[in-house]
């Protein structure tokens, strides 16, 4: 008979694969299928075309419709350049938490949702359980849309997602939507002593960030509506948090490079935010021209998040009350993937264990009593689909 591993030894094993975004989470996928395929559940794989990365998604029970879907991402951040104290791909246990790259975000989640769906296989389940795990998702999130059309001709449509992003076991319903332009601002050098001859690309970038910053002095000023008012902040936000452009002090930019990010409330369209945008880099795109035709600027679309919109008769965020206990409401600043699945038709909300604010850090951890309220989560959930 096959082995059986705890949560624990299953996000051990899930840390240990460095699934930065930039690389391949193949390895993890691998292993993944081969360890659900010893306890005779069968996954499927979406595979990305242009690159080593796969998704997978499984069913347990009953073939029909109406499954408990629990979703997670399988790609991390980086850890360069942080300051870690253990191996950050490996789990290490102190001081009340387990720290490791992912433990919170969200491998810590997945090693719950993969126990989950071996459990159900053995105890069997009279109400299907689904497991849907998505690459990409740090880098906004574009993995999970061609997934879940992959999984609609293969799998029984769920019903209820439950996203695990670390929620502290609370019952999230609702989100910012997110959307980013790839903004390429294409200047004319000269010798900075003769700027005025120029088009320096960096200076006229520098008016689009300011813009940004002005976005954002009107949308805090403002009365927020009633939706933006459940936020922190209570607004839509536009950000601008890299940027690159220039070869030397004394020559004026050629070329500038950022992404403008827009985090939008729900309720707020983002393409009324885009074409405000496309106005504004028109106008500096005239200002360039008017010194030297042959500039421009070019803004492609790079990634686009839907917000989770709170749902007033839907069918997870109660699932999820009646196992947690919590009745309190909340939403959060960043995006996720449930708002990808509500899109496609399911009822969707985000619940999982962990802080958020311990995601991305140096000495990432989830503390243990975190890890074990997930755990008693799948337990209770498991016990409601015997049912």
């Amino acid at each position: 008979m096959a082995q059986r591993l705890s949560p624990l030894e299953i996000m051990q094993r899930l840390v240990a694969f460095p699934t930065v975004s930039r690389d391949s989470n193949l390895p993890l996928v691998d292993w993944v299928e081969g360890y659900l395929a010893d306890h005779g559940i069968t996954a499927h794989r979406y595979t990305d075309p242009d690159q080593p990365k796969a998704a997978l998604f499984a069913h347990v029970g009953p073939l029909e419709e109406g499954a408990v879907v629990l979703s997670g991402h399988t790609d991390v951040v980086p850890v360069d350049g942080q300051p870690w104290d253990t191996d950050p791909y490996e789990v290490v246990a102190r001081d009340g938490r387990y720290y490791g790259r992912g433990t919170c975000d969200m491998k810590g989640f997945d090693a719950l949702a993969i126990w989950a769906m071996v459990e159900a296989q053995h105890s069997g389940v009279k109400r299907p359980l689904q497991i849907a795990l998505s690459f990409d998702e740090e880098i906004g999130c574009t993995g999970a849309p061609p997934m879940i059309a992959a999984m609609q001709p293969v799998l029984p449509k769920g019903s209820t997602v439950i996203v695990g992003e670390p929620s502290n076991m609370c019952a999230v319903s609702g989100h910012k939507g997110g959307t980013a332009y790839d903004t390429h601002v294409q200047g004319f050098e000269v010798h900075s002593s003769l700027m005025d001859r120029g088009v320096n690309a960096i200076m006229f970038g520098a008016k689009l960030i300011d813009w940004a910053n002005q976005m954002n002095a009107q949308n805090q000023a403002a009365k927020p509506t009633d939706i933006a008012a459940l936020f922190d902040p209570p607004f839509s936000t536009v950000h601008v948090g890299v940027i690159n452009g220039g070869t030397a002090h004394n020559i004026t930019a050629k070329d500038c490079h950022f992404a403008m990010d827009f985090r939008i409330v729900p309720g707020e369209d983002k393409r009324t935010w885009e074409a405000r945008y496309r106005a504004r880099v028109a106008e500096v795109q005239a200002e360039m021209q008017a010194i030297v035709p042959d500039t421009r600027i070019t803004i492609t679309p790079r990634f686009d998040v839907p917000p989770l919109q709170p749902e007033p008769t839907g069918t997870a965020e109660p699932l999820v009350r009646a196992i947690t206990g919590d009745n309190a409401s909340h939403v959060v600043s960043y995006g996720t993937e449930a708002g990808q699945f509500q899109q496609a038709g399911y009822s969707a909300v985000i619940c999982g264990p962990g802080d958020i604010a311990q995601a991305h850090q140096p000495n990432e951890y989830i503390t243990i009593a975190q890890f074990d309220a997930g755990h008693l989560f799948m337990r209770q959930l498991l016990s409601r689909l015997a049912e």
